[in-house]
């Protein structure tokens, strides 16, 4: 029996859907998989595929993908005895015989639609089709799988959740305890898109009581589209002087500038997983977030949950956190507890384990 696994997507620096399948790669060994790669995977038995087929490219990576999913992904099954496709992204060839399992991270071009974007048609009808004919699919969540039943009508027999990991070795609280920070500061980390909800963040800082000794930093990488009307309001609001505008944080600096915050916040509209709250745990911080979609699967008893919609509530948990030094250390505590059972290890058994009841 024969397991190809599609990596045809697979950038040479991990982020985002590469990073789900880096991780998760390594514990399908067992299984003896041929990779689908433009970049050799030591240990593995690796077909080498064109290297354009990746977000690198942009526009066209994603187009040179498809078509070659569609006529050079069947030939390769065919070629090499395939019995079972596993692709970490939503894409497979339609109407060849290719049996598949499939992964869906989430649906929030469809949640929070531009009609503009070439992801619209991509998520109403390719992916659709691609999840008609695979023999299971698998997801990140629990709010991934009832999206998918609530958007596309899958059977929910056909959907198998996973919760996803992150690196145990990089995201961890120092080995000494490090300085206090000249001020306390709540964080936000992501992009400035709309649905992660930045606006309402900045409105509820802007409540806190006039004051006091705190900052709001913001990091992530800077939109044109989004990020000036969000200065803007800074500077309407009169907080701009205690709004920091980190743009991107390098990864080896991630850790501290997690820890050392008196609370990620992460107030987002809606996360197929939410890698940010787990990494914030995992470093010692106390989170903030959302009461809704897969947060709560991810967060468990261990953060704040507030209602994103709500600017007051949000101010509320900010300033609770301010004041309560037993409050924020009792979240570290249970935050810690959490994200030791959320493990790349897990996830990667767990996915061997479908894969392996499915050849």
């Amino acid at each position: 029996m024969t397991l190809l696994v599609n990596l045809s997507f697979l950038l040479p620096q991990p982020t985002g859907i590469s990073v789900y399948a880096a991780n998760i790669v390594p514990y399908l060994a067992p299984l003896k998989p041929t990779l689908l790669t433009a970049q050799p995977q030591p240990g593995f038995d690796c077909c080498p595929i064109p290297a354009n087929l990746t977000p690198a490219q942009g526009s066209r990576g994603h187009l040179n993908r498809l078509y070659w999913t569609q006529t050079q992904l069947p030939r390769l099954y065919r070629q090499h005895q395939g019995h079972l496709l596993f692709s970490p992204i939503p894409e497979a060839p339609l109407g060849a015989d290719c049996r598949t399992v499939v992964m869906v991270h989430d649906l929030i071009p469809l949640r929070f639609p531009n009609w503009k974007s070439p992801l619209t048609p991509y998520f109403r009808w390719y992916i659709p089709a691609v999840l008609r004919q695979a023999e299971h699919i698998v997801c990140n969540s629990q709010a991934t799988a009832q999206d998918m039943v609530d958007f596309w009508q899958v059977p929910a027999r056909k959907i198998t959740p996973i919760l996803l990991g992150y690196n145990q070795d990089h995201f961890r609280p120092p080995s000494t305890p490090l300085p206090p920070t000249p001020c306390p500061y709540f964080l936000y980390l992501g992009r400035p898109d709309p649905h992660k909800n930045v606006a309402r963040l900045i409105a509820a800082f802007a409540q806190l009581p006039e004051g006091q000794d705190c900052e709001l930093l913001l990091a992530g990488p800077e939109d044109p589209r989004y990020t000036p009307r969000l200065r803007a309001q800074t500077e309407a609001l009169g907080i701009s002087a205690k709004v920091k505008w980190l743009n991107y944080v390098p990864y080896d600096q991630l850790p501290q500038l997690m820890h050392q915050a008196t609370a990620l916040v992460f107030p987002s509209l809606w996360e197929g997983f939410g890698f940010p709250v787990l990494e914030a745990m995992a470093c010692g911080t106390a989170v903030i977030t959302s009461q809704i979609s897969s947060l709560p699967e991810v967060v468990g008893d261990a953060g704040l949950l507030v209602n994103p919609y709500d600017i007051s509530a949000l101010a509320e948990a900010m300033q609770a956190l301010l004041q309560n030094s037993s409050l924020r250390q009792a979240l570290i505590q249970k935050g810690l507890v959490r994200a030791s059972q959320l493990t790349w290890h897990q996830t990667g058994q767990q996915t061997r384990e479908l894969l392996q009841h499915f050849l």
